[in-house]
Formats: structure tokens, C-alpha cells, sequence
């Protein structure tokens, strides 16, 4: 199995407390120290503008702006986001960023992209707040102006929500060119969600990874969704490999889980974050098949690796403030998945 690591950025008031001018060394330091450990293949961040489960006025920090800053003070973790919204920036534009963002990392980017889903934020930036379909529509139609942006150099593509005629992109990214890396699209591309007819369709037709929930059974069962629609357009299901998203609150016993779950409950109150959004986002936490020791977190992980799960991306929300949780699963767990 593979493992990544979200750095934390502020989204889940994982940086409240820490005085701002502290933010970037907080974030710098957890970037380099994952790449000196050969364990952690990537490192993360979401796109996304206000905080969550309530959007306070404790900072969110920009993704694309992180990931050049990322690939400038890294030499080799991969750097990817999860997941840009395609909505938020248009597909050219932002297929160009992402190349220089490539040639900067010298060929390191993943490029996570979905349709979006935060209405607050949303229509908080004046993009509105179109229908699922819409920004569907929009996912599909992004994602073909990157393959040929990134694959040719150009891309010329009239599309209902994006046109673009004659778009440059050079150089193109390192990967797939100089570099070894995905040939379907030149960075590896991430389509994340879990949405069956047409998210996992789009994943079968440009995903080099795809990103849905990691339970059981809702897991397998997007498994064989996103077969189908492979078998349906020719595609071999085994050229994508699948990842989930995994939220770890670890502790050596049950009493330091529960330690854990109490810090988060007392922290999330400090940020302001109301009592009934308090309460979900525990739920939230609780509910991750990734909660207990490391005997525990490790059976769950290899439970769904034998179902196809390959790269588990995690996210520790206390890491800015402790490292004893991502050091007890790099001590206990990682190794006992490789």
C-alpha cells in the first residue's frame, strides 16, 4: 500500500491557534520532514476557501499557491491537491499553472480535480451554485482541455461551459515528456468522488487514480460501479488504481483514543466552531474505519486493500500541534502494510 499526508492548511481548523506569520514555517517544516521519510510517497492539501464543519474566520490558505511553494522547499514527495474544484478557476488557466507547478517540482504533481461541493464558499466567491449536473458537465469537459493541453502542447475545445481555441501550454509538464509518468494525460490525474453514473464514468474514461469513500461497502461497491463503466469503453480497470481519503485518530490503547477524540472536541470549540458543527465533525471523526491502535487501524487498512484499495491518503487534524499520532503510524502501521 501507499501512503500520503495532508499537510494542514487551516481547512479543518487544523492551524487556529498559531499566530499567522508561524503558518507557512509550521507547514514548510511537516512538508520536509514527510520528505525525508521514505514512507510518505505525497503530501496534500484541499481546495478549498473557508474552513469547515463552519466557516469561521480562521485561515484557509490556497492550494495552487501552496503547491508551487511546496515543490520549491521539497526534492521528492509528490505534491498533489484533494481535490481542486474545476469550477474555481478555468481549465486552461489552470492547466497552465499546473505545468509550471510540474516543471518546479521537476515532474512531482498529482492533479486532483472534481466537480465541487462547498455552497458556502461557492457562492460566498460569486461562482454561484449550479446544479450536480452542471458541474458535472463542467468536471467532464475540464478535464479534456488538461489531456490535450498537457499531451499536445495546445488545446482547442468548444464545449456548453468552456471554449478555448489554440491554448498554449509551454513548456508542457515534465511528466509524460522528459520524465516517466502518466502517459494517459501527462500529470497523473486524480477524479475524485463517488458519484455512479457520472463521476466514476469520467474516472473510467481520463483517470490515471480515482478518490471515493473508504468504507467496506460503499468502497466495493464503487469498485464495481467504476469497472462496469471501464468493460463499457474498453478500459482496463486495472490501470487505475484506487485511493481513499482517511481521517486517523490513533492512540497505543482505547483511553489515548479517547484522549485524542477530546483534544479535537476542545479544539474545535476554541476556534469558535458552534456546538452542533462540534458534534459533527466528531461524528465525522468516529466514523472513520481508521479509529484505534495501531493493530486496529492497520486491520481496517488491509481490509480494504483487499478489496483494491492501493494509496491511502491521511490526515492526522492534530499534526500541527503533535506529531505523536503520525509517528505512531508510521512506527506501527505503515510497516505492517508494506
Amino acid at each position: 500500500m501507499r501512503f500520503g499526508l495532508f499537510i494542514p492548511q487551516g481547512w479543518r481548523h487544523d492551524l487556529a491557534g498559531i499566530e499567522p506569520e508561524l503558518h507557512w514555517g509550521v507547514m514548510a517544516g511537516l512538508a520536509r520532514r514527510a520528505d525525508g521519510i521514505r514512507d510518505w510517497e505525497s503530501i496534500w492539501v484541499y481546495d478549498h476557501f473557508h474552513p469547515v464543519p463552519y466557516p469561521t474566520q480562521e485561515a484557509v490558505h490556497e492550494a495552487w499557491s501552496l503547491m508551487a511553494a511546496f515543490a520549491g522547499v521539497t526534492g521528492r514527495v509528490r505534491i498533489g491537491q484533494m481535490c481542486t474544484c474545476m469550477s474555481y478557476r478555468n481549465p486552461a488557466y489552470l492547466a497552465k499553472v499546473a505545468a509550471t507547478v510540474d516543471v518546479i517540482s521537476e515532474g512531482r504533481l498529482e492533479m486532483g480535480i472534481g466537480a465541487g461541493w462547498y455552497e458556502h464558499e461557492w457562492r460566498a466567491y460569486g461562482y454561484g451554485f449550479p446544479g450536480a449536473g452542471e458541474r458535472l458537465a463542467r468536471l467532464r469537459e475540464g478535464v479534456e482541455v488538461f489531456r490535450q493541453m498537457w499531451t499536445t502542447g495546445t488545446a482547442t475545445f468548444a464545449g456548453e461551459h468552456y471554449q478555448v481555441d489554440g491554448a498554449m501550454c509551454f513548456p508542457r509538464p515534465l511528466q509524460g515528456t522528459a520524465f516517466e509518468g502518466s502517459q494517459r494525460n501527462g500529470i497523473p490525474m486524480w477524479i475524485a468522488g463517488g458519484g455512479e453514473r457520472k463521476t466514476l464514468r469520467i474516472a473510467a474514461e481520463y483517470a490515471d487514480y480515482t478518490n471515493f469513500l473508504g468504507t467496506l461497502e460503499i468502497f466495493k461497491a464503487k469498485s464495481d460501479i467504476l469497472k462496469q463503466h471501464c468493460a463499457d469503453i474498453g478500459r482496463d480497470f486495472d490501470t487505475i488504481t484506487r485511493s481513499s481519503n482517511f481521517n486517523i485518530v490513533i492512540g497505543h490503547n482505547a483511553k489515548e483514543v479517547e484522549e485524542r477524540f477530546r483534544w479535537i472536541e476542545n479544539h474545535l470549540r476554541g476556534a469558535g466552531v458552534p456546538e452542533a458543527d462540534v458534534a459533527l465533525s466528531l461524528q465525522t471523526y468516529r466514523e472513520s474505519p481508521t479509529v484505534g491502535t495501531p493493530d486496529q487501524v492497520a486491520s481496517a487498512l488491509a481490509d480494504l486493500e483487499d478489496l483494491g484499495m492501493a494509496y491511502a491518503i491521511t490526515n492526522f487534524v492534530e499534526s500541527a500541534y503533535d506529531l505523536s499520532g503520525v509517528e505512531l503510524f508510521e512506527r506501527e502501521v505503515i510497516p505492517a502494510l508494506r
